[in-house]
């Protein structure tokens, strides 16, 4: 679980303590020291090391010697070395692999399409250890070329000739953005996901590639993407962080708390949350169409949401989640119902509520990776945007506002979060940054 205490940009991040009400559910206003700490997606918060360690494969150190001298790429930033730096570590990529329900899906994904794959020629965006390019290799597949930019594609190539499949695996070092491949591909498969959907800007990258190599009506995998969010009562998180302080040994340390606000609040949460702690039918944030999505609508992602609480209880905060889809046209292009979990039937309010407990109608038309609180864990977990103070909400209480995902001036690949909302005849706003 990652639990940021970096401050955001601008306004959005503060150091001043004057007391609790500098820090009520809005953000603090006004400059102040600020603490910078490049987050990975996955794995834990150790210092990130280059471990690409060995001889590189001819192959791939000759690729990229061509790419230097016929095509110069783009300027690589400081943050961009420092982000594929880190999924160098083993540690992230053992994560991922060990997150069952993730691994599994995609494979199944893979060979549900095995037709499609099957004499073909794939392409794997962001192929870490070449799990996901073994697999479309084990599908059928004529060609696969795996693309990374972080030293783990040395390792890859290891595992691809320790396994066999040289003759069909590829394994190009290099960004997606700067290789070469002389041909067109059918499939591209890629695991972009980030913590609440588009963290890390990855996504952006298989956009690239799909422009660059797919061919007309090619298969991506996954196809559809949807970034859900909903408020959340979660008093047990607050009295951890929050409400502790108010009696340590039995000493009144109650003025450590406007801190331990700041430090447990301030940024997005990545943990685990239940459905029981979901205060309402979720809203539909962003859906996203891999075949057709363009890298100008991720830098910017907005919407507008009304919510009815289910219950009276404290408001504490939002809850963003995802789903994906593999194949089959997608459900959610008109925001009807799409998820097997009952949180994810009702993408907003202004659904029936017949349509409420509506499912899929065939569920193997569309294989869902879920990330919903009710769903099988993963180790995107959910994202938890908190307010230094709860709101009390009754039941059929109203929360209505905003929420303005955009890429960081600072880094693309961090995500500044704009919240405003209002409930009960009081208006907040929240900001925060994803690092």
């Amino acid at each position: 679980m990652f639990q940021s205490t970096s401050g955001g940009n601008g306004s959005g991040g503060g150091a001043g303590l004057g007391g609790d009400a500098a820090f009520h559910n809005g953000f603090l206003h006004g400059g102040g020291a600020q603490l910078t700490r490049t987050r990975p997606r996955r794995g834990t918060r150790r210092r990130q090391h280059d471990q690409g360690g060995g001889d590189s494969d001819p192959r791939v150190s000759q690729l990229q010697e061509h790419n230097d001298t016929e095509r110069p790429p783009r300027p690589c930033t400081d943050f961009d070395v420092a982000y594929f730096n880190s999924y160098a570590h083993l540690g992230i990529h053992e994560e991922m692999i060990k997150d069952r329900t993730r691994t599994d899906t995609y494979k199944n994904a893979i060979f549900q399409h095995q037709d499609q794959i099957a004499g073909k020629v794939v392409l794997d965006v962001g192929c870490g250890t070449g799990i996901l390019s073994i697999f479309c290799a084990q599908a059928g597949a004529k060609r696969v070329y795996a693309v990374d930019a972080s030293n783990i594609a040395i390792q890859a190539n290891e595992v691809i000739k320790a396994n066999n499949l040289s003759d069909t695996v590829i394994v190009l070092h290099g960004r997606v953005e700067d290789v070469e491949i002389d041909e067109k591909v059918d499939v591209i498969v890629s695991e972009w996901m980030g913590y609440m959907l588009l963290y890390e800007s990855m996504l952006g990258s298989v956009i690239t590639a799909r422009d660059r190599w797919l061919k007309p009506g090619g298969l991506i995998l996954p196809s559809y993407a949807t970034l859900y969010m909903a408020p959340v009562s979660y008093p047990e998180r607050y009295s951890e962080s929050v409400d502790f302080w108010r009696n340590v040994y039995g000493i009144d340390m109650s003025a450590m708390m406007p801190l331990a606000k700041q430090c447990a609040f301030e940024e997005p949460s990545v943990e685990m949350i239940s459905g029981e702690n979901v205060l309402t039918w979720p809203h539909v944030v962003k859906h996203v169409d891999c075949s057709t999505l363009t890298i100008e609508e991720l830098q910017t992602v907005s919407t507008r949401f009304t919510f009815k609480s289910m219950m009276r209880a404290p408001f504490h905060g939002f809850a963003f989640w995802f789903d994906v889809e593999f194949g089959t046209s997608s459900v959610n292009t008109s925001k009807s119902n799409n998820a097997q979990p009952a949180l994810l039937a009702a993408p907003d309010d202004t659904a029936k509520e017949t349509d409420k407990t509506k499912k899929r109608a065939n569920p193997s038309e569309g294989l869902v990776l879920s990330t919903a609180p009710e769903a099988p864990p993963t180790h995107w977990q959910q994202t938890l945007i908190y307010f230094y103070d709860p709101i009390e909400v009754e039941q059929d209480q109203v929360i209505e506002g905003s929420v303005t995902l955009t890429q960081s001036l600072e880094n693309a690949r961090f995500m500044n979060v704009h919240l405003e909302y209002s409930s009960g005849g009081r208006s907040f706003v929240k900001e925060s940054v994803m690092r």
